[in-house]
């Protein structure tokens, strides 16, 4: 009974203001696509890159700097400079310091040597990385390539599954919300992205999809209960899937924040296209869904 009443409040909402709730992520969308469009005017790119996607060098030294001072007087000597402290995950005491920046590793370990007073010795005390900068860009290059192909591949699966246009452009538009909000997101953080974020951004596209592919079957190929019931059902089993999996990424955000630059960016990004899911499958694709099948009837 208390779960019959939960359905008709919902229903009763629901058929009330699902077109008005669309105003939300037309807005939200509308802001990303101007967002978008003058952040790749103003840096003739969609994110901000690293070193793994530009080319340079990274230092890892094993032991612990003042990395205010370390980047101040660095700042003047190198390019692009950039930061990082590693904590012991079990202490939390600062275990290593990872210098990047955009200069040759030779005068990255001149600049730093002279800060130190010391000599830095790879495999030793210290550990350097270099990539080129045309390898970088090539590397950025062939994993956008992954993504484009990823979304395109995911689009034809849709259309087959639902072949109808209106629901099966539902799904897509939802997932490209997210993939372009949470973009805007990580660039107004700033976070520069590595190779790993890319690879996270795959990873969304298929987060994003689940949840949609369960609202449009359970609203288009099942019959049993109203229009409302079947869209509470998909709601409290998708939420369920989707909270559990961005309860499951904070926790463990929050495990590897302290020792993993690499897996801290993918579950940020993780979490924040998981947040976004919520809002694009549940008012987003849902309302163009209810909308569709009520003209339909």
């Amino acid at each position: 009974m208390e779960e019959e009443n939960k359905q008709n409040k919902f229903g009763k909402f629901h058929d009330k203001y699902y077109k008005l709730l669309l105003i939300i992520p037309i807005a939200l969308l509308l802001f990303s696509l101007v967002y978008m469009g003058m952040f790749y005017s103003k840096n003739q790119d969609f994110l901000y890159k690293d070193i793994s996607l530009t080319g340079g060098t990274s230092v890892t030294i094993n032991e612990k700097i003042d990395i205010a001072d370390l980047k101040q007087t660095l700042s003047e000597k190198l390019e692009d400079i950039n930061t990082r402290e590693i904590y012991d995950l079990i202490t939390r005491e600062q275990t290593a310091t990872i210098i990047e920046t955009k200069s040759p590793k030779n005068q990255t370990k001149q600049a730093i040597e002279d800060y130190l007073g010391y000599e830095l010795i790879d495999g030793e005390n210290a550990s350097f990385e270099f990539t080129g900068s045309s390898l970088s860009e090539s590397f950025y290059q062939q994993l956008l390539i992954a993504i484009l192909f990823a979304f395109v591949f995911m689009a034809i699966v849709v259309f087959i599954i639902f072949r109808t246009f209106v629901p099966s452009v539902a799904v897509i538009l939802a997932a490209f919300a997210d993939i372009l909000m949470t973009l805007v997101l990580v660039n107004i953080l700033g976070i520069q992205m590595s190779s790993a974020g890319i690879v996270a951004f795959l990873m969304l596209i298929g987060y994003s999809v689940d949840t949609d592919i369960l609202l449009t079957t359970r609203i288009l190929k099942r019959e049993e209960g109203s229009l409302n019931k079947r869209i509470f059902g998909a709601f409290k089993t998708g939420t369920t899937m989707t909270l559990t999996s961005l309860l499951a990424v904070i926790f463990a955000l929050i495990v590897v924040s302290s020792f993993s630059v690499v897996l801290t960016q993918i579950f940020t990004i993780l979490a924040i296209g998981l947040g976004f899911d919520l809002l694009n499958t549940w008012i987003t694709n849902v309302s163009i869904l209810k909308w569709y099948v009520k003209r339909k009837k």
